[in-house]
């Protein structure tokens, strides 16, 4: 199976941006991931949409949100009139997840559910009915370089068991390293968002650094 790669912008360096999503795109990155926190669902902030409507205007990649908000529901319109083509949002803190899904899909775009490592996948199963994407968070949300907590594997593995009842992909986001995606990928994960612990360092070179992790992935799957 061929995975997607997504870049946590959250992570890039702002200070050239515009080489920042030249340099990725030509190494062959999938899917532009950007995180959008509103400091109270978690304890930071997220990028601004003068960025993301940059990175939308000069790639020609998909562009992700990743809502840690407390009301998802209000930022759609804003995200739909930027051409966002993903969007995850996080049940727990939306009212109605369900209507926030079908407001998404009404507007062509594609709906995903982002889960906490302490979220249970019993909170979110009937919503499977209706998501595209399952985003498994390895870390707690809000900042880049956390520790992966490793009990989430066993939330992974149950949603790969679900995919035989329901129409979904299966994400990993938060301290992917190439080891975790040669792991994942090989057991059905569909996508990776890569961040410190894979892309965003300073002695990475990005073309090189995606080129491996397709190389390894590839190699893996047919030993």
């Amino acid at each position: 199976m061929t995975i997607e790669l997504s870049a946590s912008m959250m992570c890039a360096n702002y200070a050239c941006l515009k080489d920042e999503v030249k340099d990725l795109e030509n190494a062959g990155i999938d899917i532009f991931h950007i995180d959008i926190m509103d400091g109270s669902f978690v304890d930071n902030f997220g990028m601004g949409y003068q960025d993301m409507a940059y990175i939308k205007r000069n790639t020609t990649k998909q562009v992700e949100a990743h809502l840690m908000v407390s009301k998802p529901y209000n930022y759609l319109d804003i995200l739909f009139n930027l051409g966002i083509d993903i969007i995850y949002i996080h049940p727990e803190v939306d009212p109605d997840p369900a209507t926030t899904i079908e407001k998404i899909h009404q507007h062509g775009a594609i709906a995903g559910i982002a889960i906490n490592p302490g979220t249970a996948i019993s909170t979110i199963e009937e919503l499977l009915n209706t998501a595209d994407r399952v985003l498994v968070l390895g870390v707690n949300p809000g900042h880049a370089g956390r520790k992966y907590q490793q009990y989430v594997d066993k939330k992974i593995e149950k949603l790969l068991n679900l995919q035989k009842f329901y129409q979904f992909d299966v994400y990993i986001d938060g301290a992917v390293t190439k080891e975790r995606i040669i792991q994942w990928q090989t057991k059905g994960v569909k996508g990776f968002v890569l961040g410190t612990a894979t892309l965003f360092r300073p002695e990475v070179i990005y073309k090189e650094a995606i080129s491996s992790i397709r190389k390894n992935n590839i190699q893996k799957v047919l030993v």
